[in-house]
């Protein structure tokens, strides 16, 4: 199948809208991924219909569980652009703030942007407990699809969000453990799990989640710490 028709059923069985314009976005998307993946290892997917599947249609499933249009919304270790620039597209009113600690990786955020026309979209080149002091409590949400334990993520992307808005983290079907790791790091970071939603990639057997945690309180301003105390002794 053609990346658009599994896009076009996906995004069918999701219950969103996918018009024209969105599905023009992810060719240029994926195939500017494509050429560029073979010489800066952004991902370890590949391929059109892994790509559409595992990556465009993983990360569209937020917009399933928070209404983010009109919203400021920053992804942190956005990578190659996941979840946000997928969002974007979807929905092309979120206000996106991309942050990678890797300075190919912002460059490779910026071009893209660029080729999608999306001149409203900021990439950062900088490490999250580095970010600006004005992105502190600066975001209805904070997305990320990183790899990191909850305990870690919730350090680095609470103190971005403001009190009421959302921290949503990526994640395996097997996050339990995960989840009981990060009761004290939510406990000292003003954070609250809200709910855990699990959803099955569309044309696939694969399942994710995604824990939504509501930011119900401020942030202590020592948070987050240097990167080195973080790793030491995470929360």
């Amino acid at each position: 199948m053609l990346l658009e028709e599994i896009l076009s059923a996906g995004f069918a069985e999701l219950g969103l809208p996918l018009d024209a314009q969105a599905l023009r976005r992810y060719r240029l998307y994926a195939d500017h991924l494509a050429e560029k993946n073979a010489v800066m290892n952004l991902t370890a997917i590949e391929g059109e219909q892994d790509t559409a599947r595992l990556h465009f249609l993983d990360c569209a499933a937020l917009l399933t569980m928070a209404e983010l249009g009109g919203r400021q919304v920053i992804d942190v270790g956005a990578g190659a652009g996941f979840p946000g620039l997928v969002l974007k597209i979807a929905q092309p009113d979120i206000g996106l703030t991309l942050l990678d600690s890797l300075d190919k990786r912002v460059s490779f955020l910026r071009e893209t942007s660029a080729l999608l026309g999306f001149d409203d979209v900021t990439a950062v080149h900088a490490r999250a407990e580095e970010a600006p002091a004005d992105y502190r409590a600066a975001f209805d949400f904070a997305v990320s699809r990183a790899v990191a334990r909850l305990s870690v993520l919730c350090e680095l992307c609470l103190p971005l969000v403001k009190t009421g808005g959302l921290f949503l983290a990526m994640k395996g079907s097997d996050h339990a453990q995960e989840l009981r790791g990060a009761r004290q790091a939510l406990r000292l970071l003003g954070g609250e799990v809200e709910r855990c939603a699990d959803y099955t990639i569309p044309g696939t057997n694969v399942t994710h989640s995604v824990i939504l945690i509501r930011k119900t309180g401020e942030t202590p301003a020592k948070y987050p710490r240097r990167w080195a105390q973080i790793k030491k002794t995470p929360l």
